[in-house]
């Protein structure tokens, strides 16, 4: 923080304390011009007059409390601009703190989960009540409570897998991320590149991957699309089977990412597609990793 927005900071928040006090002052020795002989104001509603009479005590004692309070506060905790307060304290610090109490708590027990292998983890009813509550806590705002995903995020539940479903390569994708890593890589925009008859050709002709039947004039653009799909095999391959070492989808298949429909093939194909997993290694660790991927690996066991 600058030394101009610390001073600011500083003189904003002693403003606000001193006029606090001020007022507080101000209104015990005010005198109102239309006081009645009677101690009223001389305002009266339904038979009701109001009397012009002090705070009680207490009360009163209430707000200087509360200021002598905000005054501790700004010196003790860090309120003002760079000042650190003389407890030295700060969130990060607690946020330390609370770490080590908990890690000391619950890693035992993560490492004990760490030494089981994945498949044999997946098993274990306990530890994925465990793996499941860090799923939730971390994964479920993308893949949903339920890990079935939504549109640009992967269903988990099902074996369908963009960069493979086994144990290890589920542990690298959570540890280290998609598309931030080497193997990673994005689906680029080619409507500049096949222009929009090119893009309507290859749409089709993607749409026949996974067995759809056409109308004459769409199954002529698909059968020109055939051709062009020649560029995309690098990633999708030749048949169109996707590639997991660049997490290229399967297109043979009925699981879209982004939806199938036709008119979703064509943005993909025009604009291209950036999704990110992000990496958790740091935010994690390796044991809660290893617990995650297990819970992730049971949820699609036998399907």
């Amino acid at each position: 923080m600058s030394a101009f927005w610390s001073l600011y900071i500083i003189v904003l928040s002693m403003a606000v304390v001193v006029g606090c006090a001020w007022l507080v002052t101000w209104t015990r020795k005010i005198e109102l011009h239309h006081k009645e002989e009677d101690g009223t104001t001389g305002h009266e509603y339904d038979g009701i007059k109001e009397y012009d009479n002090p705070l009680p005590r207490w009360w009163l004692m209430t707000f200087w409390l509360t200021i002598f309070f905000a005054l501790f506060y700004l010196a003790a905790y860090p309120g003002l601009g760079s000042y650190k307060g003389f407890l030295n304290w700060t969130s990060h610090g607690e946020h330390d703190k609370d770490k080590a109490a908990y890690d000391a708590k619950y890693m035992p027990k993560f490492q004990a989960y760490a030494k089981v292998e994945i498949p044999e983890l997946a098993k274990d009813a306990a530890a994925m009540k465990i793996g499941g509550r860090i799923f939730a806590d971390n994964c479920a705002a993308c893949h949903g409570a339920d890990a079935h995903g939504s549109r640009g995020f992967p269903n988990l539940t099902d074996n369908d897998w963009l960069y493979g479903g086994e144990p290890a390569q589920i542990v690298e994708t959570i540890t280290n991320g998609r598309l931030s890593v080497q193997g990673g890589t994005k689906m680029p925009a080619w409507g500049e590149v096949l222009g929009a008859q090119g893009v309507q050709e290859v749409a089709n002709y993607v749409l026949t991957l996974s067995g759809r039947k056409l109308s004459d004039a769409d199954q002529k653009l698909a059968d020109a699309g055939a051709g062009k799909f020649v560029q995309c095999a690098a990633c999708h391959g030749p048949e169109g089977r996707g590639n997991i070492a660049v997490g290229a989808p399967n297109l043979t298949d009925t699981v879209w990412l982004y939806g199938g429909n036709k008119e979703a093939i064509v943005e993909t194909i025009t604009h291209g597609r950036n999704g990110h997993m992000p990496a958790w290694k740091d935010t994690l660790g390796e044991e809660k990793i290893h617990l995650v991927a297990a819970y992730v690996y049971s949820l699609s066991l036998g399907k």
